[in-house]
């Protein structure tokens, strides 16, 4: 299955997304993690898109998206939702499922228990909570706020099977392909992660951002949370406090993993088709 690649102006930025199955009537939003792009999505959107409309945006600052001109207030959740919405608008979207990694999963709550709350029929969390395990966030900032730069796009993949190593098995071919979609070339020759280094301002100035347990309580959607059985980032407490507490989210762990299964592999595609399609 191919995709299609667009381009809208939302809240005044170009932003980059990939359809897939665009003949289909439901509709599926995929949003990627905090350093990351849309492409993360791909063997997810490939195989839901034979019943699924599935959009993959690159965040503001990402992939082939606008960088924002303006850091310190562009990159937060508000203003990414902000995007969001102008994009489903846009698209004619009116119900939806969500299926958010990390940062996206954020930006689904954000808006689930806001002003899409009752448009996204089912929220799907991967590896992301109304509360954050701050060793994790340091970590994640340790590296996001400082891309590290190679000669070489091979060397830049290895790189990425390092830091990336929680995501749980890939193949080389994914691999390959996670390298390939998130590398840009700066004017130097250098290679680096296709991102701005400047979105990690967001814990800087919105520093509670992520503290969203007003926002997920106040959920309607049915909710699907898959935990890293080792994840950093969704403490087991958390995730435990999920089920109890507004949608009381049925939380699947996923073996292998820490912060965040790729939903690459079919195991992890099949919990969410599932759920999709009310199964679950």
């Amino acid at each position: 299955m191919s995709f299609q690649s667009h381009y809208l102006a939302c809240a005044g930025r170009e932003i980059h997304y990939t359809l897939w199955g665009a003949g289909n009537s439901e509709t599926v939003v995929a949003w990627h993690g905090l350093a990351r792009t849309g492409r993360d999505m791909d063997y997810l959107a490939a195989n839901l898109a034979d019943r699924y409309r599935v959009v993959c945006p690159d965040t503001i600052g990402r992939g082939l998206s606008e960088w924002s001109p303006d850091p310190r207030s562009e990159y937060c959740l508000p203003f990414y939702a902000k995007v969001a919405e102008s994009l489903i608008d846009q698209l004619g979207i009116g119900d939806l499922h969500w299926v958010g990694t990390s940062m996206g999963g954020a930006i689904g709550m954000y808006l689930a228990g806001g002003s899409l709350r009752n448009r996204i029929r089912r929220l799907v969390l991967n590896d992301i909570g109304p509360k954050l395990g701050e060793a994790a966030v340091e970590r994640i900032r340790s590296y996001a706020g400082s891309p590290a730069q190679f000669d070489r796009v091979s060397e830049l993949e290895q790189y990425f099977r390092s830091i990336y190593r929680p995501y749980g098995w890939l193949s080389d071919e994914q691999w390959r392909q996670l390298a390939e979609s998130s590398t840009r070339r700066m004017p130097d020759g250098k290679v680096t992660p296709h991102y701005d280094p400047k979105m990690v301002l967001q814990f800087e100035h919105h520093p509670r951002d992520y503290d969203l347990w007003e926002s997920y309580d106040r959920i309607l959607a049915p909710t699907l949370c898959l935990r890293g059985e080792d994840s950093d980032l969704l403490l087991a407490g958390t995730a435990e406090e999920m089920r109890s507490r507004g949608p009381g989210a049925v939380v699947v762990t996923i073996a292998g993993c820490g912060h965040a299964p790729a939903l690459n592999v079919p195991d992890q595609v099949a919990l969410i088709r599932r759920f999709l399609n009310g199964r679950q």
